[in-house]
């Protein structure tokens, strides 16, 4: 220890750091999910009130955001969920058909009896809502993400499983906008269709027909979503007259869980 410093000199409050990262796993789970636009633009001010706490702790949560490209800059320093090209998609989307089909197969080889019945309950809350004549777009995505994750958690990969996560954080809002929307995917129930297929693979633990299913998901929402033209080419020009978003969301998410 330095001559003159004590230990509270010389170590960051735990507090702090617990607040910083609740944030940051709130705004995360937001992203994931597809609560936040892409192009919302965001208030550091906004987010502390929402979540009751202090711009320290978001400022915080906000860089770490950035650096991982969830979240960015523009060059006026406006902070924004970022607009995200069709080559950019196209490209996320052919790595999450490598990494979650790896997640997928693994998953079908390893699922145990109690993960399936796991699996097969989230399957049934999504049919349920999908089945709906008006489903909630919320519940839907909620529902959609939670069994997804629950296959892959159960391939027991959990490097994997980050990196999973990390491309769902960047194309997480753009990619429910099939769900959200109401699109005919939606009124045919597509998705719905694709994971009972997925479900009798994993009941089979045939790896090849439960890679397929995952397959045939990704890329029918993937197709819809570039065909609905919510993506923008990769010269657009800026839209410098964006509207500051309060993500009062995050306080139904967050209040609970973040604390002063």
């Amino acid at each position: 220890m330095l001559r003159g410093m004590t230990l509270n000199d010389l170590v960051t409050p735990l507090v702090r750091q617990t607040l910083s990262r609740d944030v940051y796993t709130q705004l995360r789970d937001l992203l994931i999910s597809g609560q936040m636009m892409p192009g919302e633009q965001i208030s550091l001010r906004n987010i502390a009130a929402a979540l009751g706490v202090s711009v320290m702790p978001v400022r915080e949560a906000v860089h770490r955001l950035v650096a991982e490209q969830a979240l960015e800059l523009t060059p006026n320093r406006a902070l924004r969920v970022p607009r995200m090209s069709v080559s950019q998609f196209e490209e996320i989307t052919k790595i999450r058909i490598e990494l979650e089909g790896l997640a997928t197969a693994t998953a079908a080889e390893r699922i145990t009896d109690e993960e399936l019945k796991q699996v097969q309950a989230l399957h049934r809350r999504f049919a349920d809502e999908m089945s709906k004549r008006s489903p909630d777009g919320a519940d839907v995505i909620a529902a959609n993400q939670a069994f997804h994750f629950a296959v892959y958690a159960a391939a027991r990969m959990p490097i994997l499983l980050q990196m999973i996560e990390s491309q769902w954080l960047r194309i997480g809002p753009i990619l429910n906008h099939d769900l959200r929307s109401g699109s005919r995917r939606v009124e045919e129930r597509v998705a719905v269709r694709h994971h009972d297929n997925l479900i009798a693979a994993l009941r089979k633990h045939d790896s090849a027909a439960a890679c397929a299913a995952l397959r045939g998901d990704i890329e029918s929402a993937a197709a819809y979503i570039v065909s609905a033209g919510v993506l923008v080419n990769a010269d657009t020009t800026e839209d410098a007259a964006a509207t500051l978003v309060p993500v009062k969301r995050a306080a139904k998410a967050g209040r609970a869980g973040v604390k002063r």
